[in-house]
């Protein structure tokens, strides 16, 4: 496969999971300011703005500034357009693999947000809008694409993804500990309360909320999980099993990640909660750097600079 080709579609399995994941981030702040009326507005849109790395963001920011800039503005790069137009770009690029399908789910989805269907909507609903439409466009994609080498480049690029925005989604709950229902939102959001509740039972602990999401091997928005298709699909695309250590830079960074978060005692993994997951951005860092290296060498990748990748 063309390096132009498998870049397009790595990107674009990450741009769609961004939009979706930047819905549900947003989502737990204007749950959290319903839940708990003391909460100050300002300074939880700053903090969750600084959790998502977003640059140039000083001083307090209003309610309603917070949903343009990570919504429905342009010229931000984490918003929700941004990332819908920069997975448009890429399967533009990417034509002729994309199923015709998956091209028109991805090209109506950005068509209605550019034309400002997001500011005629309440924002839960608009946020919803945007998650459904990114689950339809990955479900086009895996129902209606081959599962050949192009798919596997989509679905390593969503892994990845998923586990940085799964990052910082769970170091927001974190940082707002103060509020009783964080972790519960969060859970939410993720759309993982009845698997969770299922698991663990009504109660919502903030210890058992962020095992699960972080952890957990049958939920497949948890990190482990991410981390272990990620590495499904990176072994899908070596060219030959070795018999002994991994050729794969990248695949070597994903399973020593994997394993420490699997292997490390829950007690010492919760207590550093929120360097665990500075660590984990740091992972996905180290891991687009290497997929770079060995898979788009030539071709200059597309920068999410608000979050450092």
């Amino acid at each position: 496969m063309l390096s132009r080709i498998a870049e397009s579609l790595y990107w674009i399995g990450r741009y769609v999971e961004r939009a979706e994941d930047t819905c549900r981030i947003l989502d737990v702040h204007l749950q959290l300011m319903v839940d708990d009326p003391s909460t100050d507005p300002q300074e939880s849109a700053t903090t969750l703005l600084a959790v998502l790395g977003m640059p140039g963001t000083t001083g307090p920011v209003a309610p309603e500034e917070l949903l343009t800039m990570l919504q429905y503005d342009h010229t931000s790069t984490c918003s929700v357009l941004a990332a819908l137009e920069g997975a448009r770009e890429a399967a533009r690029r990417a034509r002729e693999t994309v199923s015709p399908e998956m091209w028109e789910s991805l090209n109506a989805t950005w068509n209605a947000v550019r034309a400002g269907q997001l500011r005629r909507m309440r924002p839960v609903a608009g946020l919803t809008y945007v998650r459904e439409r990114c689950a339809l466009i990955a479900g086009m994609a895996d129902s209606t694409m081959s599962h050949d080498e192009g798919w596997h480049f989509l679905r390593l690029g969503r892994a990845i993804e998923r586990v940085d925005m799964s990052a910082r989604l769970m170091l927001w709950a974190a940082v707002s500990r103060r509020s009783s229902s964080a972790w519960n939102n969060a859970l939410r959001a993720c759309g993982a309360i009845h698997a969770f509740r299922r698991t663990h039972g009504a109660a919502t602990l903030d210890e058992d909320a962020a095992e699960f999401l972080l952890v957990d091997r049958l939920f497949p928005r948890s990190v482990v999980y991410s981390l272990t298709m990620a590495e499904s699909a990176l072994a899908e695309l070596e060219p030959g099993s070795l018999r002994s250590g991994f050729d794969s830079e990248a695949l070597r960074i994903l399973g020593r990640a994997r394993t420490e978060l699997e292997y490390e005692p829950l007690s010492e993994l919760l207590t550093e909660l929120p360097e665990a997951l500075a660590r984990l951005q740091q992972v996905c860092i180290s891991v687009d750097a290497a997929i770079s290296q060995r898979y788009f060498v030539g071709a200059l990748s597309p920068a999410w600079t608000g979050g450092g990748v």
